[in-house]
């Protein structure tokens, strides 16, 4: 069961030197991976705890990959419907070329009205234009020559492509996982709600001839008590998860590390690696 925790990209300590000192700490700690989220139009009645600050989720990754090492490194989740295809395409690809390899790509369809306004992007065609943008980047990491409004080009570099791990609930999410993706990232923490989805999606992915689905939900681990912690963590992953996204607000970088040693303490306690 792999461990990871948000790498607060938003709100006021959100500065160079807090990203820069979380990220090496995650790097020399046992986490497995840090995430950032993603936001390009906060209106003002949905600002609280973040003052409509979202450092770039792309750009905080870039330069997290230069400054780390070891730590994984990814989106949750990547807004696909408010990025150009061709250059999301090629920021995940340097991303992934400079961290060499340590880079996964939540994404999702977006839900906020103001953003999809501002951006100047349909609501009510995010899912068709995530798919396209998804089957597009696929079609990027598979081949040194793209062709794209019938002109070709050379798409380089070309490292090994990202795991896509799908966001949100439901039937639509779960296709966009078996049609695109690598994995699912619910924002379910409760056990019995995932068993019948994460079945329905290996079986799904098992009759498409592709690999089992990594399957990391967004949750809040109970590091209050290490007996409970543990009994979510071992429930998470009897149920067929493969890791945990921590979701927790921290103002400070000891914070952070309290809360990741804590984390790796809770894990140990269920005794899974």
């Amino acid at each position: 069961m792999q461990l990871g925790m948000l790498l607060r990209n938003s709100g006021p300590p959100s500065n160079a030197d807090f990203i820069a000192d979380c990220a090496r700490a995650a790097d020399t700690s046992g986490l497995d991976h840090v995430w950032v989220l993603d936001h390009i139009a906060i209106p003002p009645e949905e600002s609280e705890g973040s003052g409509g600050r979202y450092v770039d989720a792309l750009a905080t990754l870039a330069f997290v990959a230069g400054i780390t090492a070891r730590i994984g490194i990814g989106t949750s989740v990547l807004v696909v419907p408010y990025r150009p295809a061709l250059a999301t395409a090629n920021w995940l690809a340097a991303i992934q070329e400079l961290s060499k390899g340590r880079l996964s790509v939540g994404v999702g369809a977006g839900w906020m009205e103001t953003e999809f306004v501002v951006a100047d992007v349909a609501r009510k065609d995010r899912g068709r234009i995530t798919d396209e943008t998804l089957a597009f980047i696929r079609e990027c990491f598979a081949n040194d020559h793209v062709t794209r409004h019938e002109h070709t080009f050379i798409f380089s570099p070309r490292p090994a492509q990202p795991p896509i791990l799908v966001g949100g609930q439901g039937e639509a999410a779960l296709r966009r996982v078996v049609a695109y993706g690598d994995g699912w990232m619910p924002t379910i923490g409760d056990p019995d709600k995932l068993r019948a989805p994460i079945v329905d999606l290996q079986t799904a992915m098992a009759a498409a001839g592709k690999p089992p689905a990594t399957i990391i939900p967004l949750t809040q681990i109970d590091l209050d008590d290490d007996a409970h912690g543990a009994e979510q963590i071992a429930a998470l992953a009897e149920v067929g998860c493969t890791g945990v996204e921590h979701a927790a607000r921290y103002e400070t970088v000891d914070d952070f590390q309290r809360i990741a040693e804590d984390l790796l303490r809770v894990r140990q306690r269920a005794g899974i690696g």
